[in-house]
């Protein structure tokens, strides 16, 4: 969906290694259908080129505060007042504290004073730079001038190998956060609240070991976020995952598929359920307090118990969803599991994706999914996860608007 179609966007590329992800960033945006006029920082040249830039951007680059064209007619008013939204990625610690203290000796310096459209700031530097006290301090005072901040997230930093929170949130996060700054006054599902479970669960079997499985959680994160770029109010419950949080939705973290459960009931009333966490089936039946030690050949012997159900516990609840859409990862037989499934478990929809060794879908970045509803199977063909949240989004919606209210 052409969820931008027609915004003005004005992207400040900042001075940094992570300016390298703004060319997917301008690809993100137009692909929503923004107009993307890029401004970028004399330090931005060191690391993407002006020309690759307005390549991507099929828009001219504005590097100079004083040329001598563009201020004939004070082109950083223009350009401040002609944009819809500024994004600035990435964002120094140097320009927060330009910001905060209101210095303008640069053209995005002079553009971000002179806007009154929203700014959205995607901070990327060294995680001491981020926590320094003076960073916060301009963090605290930025927001409370009305600047909106996505990420940083922690990970691991590309120019000194440290670790920690500071790198750049990912050009979909930022495009995902842009698209909520506009609202959903129009969004299809404008209103509606959405619950999404996402990732695995860990079963604790002592303090250092668990029973899992190989679940990214990136289908499931994707579609929170699908969800509420239409307008949802979405609460993702996501088990452990070494992913970001998506952009425009509320994050419940669990570990175990009891307490995936508890947080889902939690949400509800709703209006759409998504069940797409990889829920262990078995957990052991008595974690052990202590680490379980080897002795000798003989393994320990391990008692499992059955999980709660999470799918079919909702799906037949007296408080159930109006949508309910569970997945089906199966290694064989996958329509004939998943037509099961619907059946069995009180669902409307059942997304089924064929997870065997051949199809290396597990834990990665494409899919390939079958709409399993009564009615019959409709095949889609293999995408990005993000692409298939898209659609599924949309298809959702639609069954939303379709389905009569009790």
């Amino acid at each position: 969906m052409k969820t931008l179609a027609g915004k003005r966007i004005l992207l400040v590329i900042g001075g940094g290694i992570a300016a390298y992800k703004c060319l997917d960033l301008i690809r993100r945006l137009r692909e929503r259908g923004a107009i993307v006029v890029p401004v970028m920082t004399q330090a931005a040249h060191h690391f993407v080129t002006p020309l690759s830039v307005g390549a991507l951007a099929a828009h001219r680059v504005y590097t100079d505060l004083f040329d001598r064209e563009d201020e004939q007619d004070v082109g950083h008013i223009r350009l401040a007042r002609e944009c819809d939204a500024v994004i600035v990625a990435p964002a120094s610690a140097d320009r927060m504290a330009q910001l905060s203290a209101g210095l303008a000796g640069d053209l995005p310096g002079a553009v971000l004073l002179a806007t009154r459209a929203p700014i959205l700031f995607a901070p990327a530097m060294n995680p001491a730079m981020w926590s320094h006290p003076a960073t916060r301090r301009n963090l605290q005072r930025l927001t409370e001038d009305g600047v909106h901040f996505v990420g940083p997230n922690r990970g691991e930093m590309a120019e000194s190998g440290e670790a920690g929170e500071g790198r750049m949130a990912e050009p979909l996060e930022i495009a995902g956060a842009l698209e909520a700054l506009f609202g959903a006054g129009d969004a299809p599902l404008a209103g509606r609240r959405a619950v999404v479970t996402s990732g695995p669960t860990h079963e604790p079997i002592d303090p250092v070991r668990y029973i899992a499985n190989r679940s990214s959680g990136r289908q499931g994160h994707a579609i929170a976020a699908a969800l509420a770029r239409l307008g949802a109010e979405v609460t993702l419950v996501s088990g452990p995952v070494s992913i970001p949080d998506p952009a425009g939705v509320i994050v419940v973290k669990v570990e175990t598929a009891r307490e995936m459960l508890a947080a889902v009931e939690a949400q509800l009333p709703a209006d759409i359920g998504v069940f797409v966490a990889a829920v262990a089936d078995w957990r052991a039946a008595e974690a052990h307090a202590g680490k379980l030690k080897k002795d000798g050949s003989v393994p320990p012997p391990l008692e499992l118990a059955l999980n709660p159900d999470i799918l079919a516990t909702i799906g037949k609840s007296e408080r159930r969803p109006r949508v309910v859409v569970g997945f089906a990862a199966e290694t064989d037989d996958l329509l004939a599991h998943a037509r099961g499934k619907l059946e069995r478990k009180g669902a409307d929809l059942i997304v089924a994706n064929d997870v065997s060794h051949e199809t290396g879908i597990m834990g990665g970045t494409s899919n390939t999914v079958h709409l399993v509803t009564a009615e019959g199977v409709e095949d889609w063909p293999s995408a990005t996860k993000d692409e298939v949240a898209t659609g599924l989004a949309d298809h959702i919606a639609r069954m939303l608007l379709e389905k009569p209210r009790p």
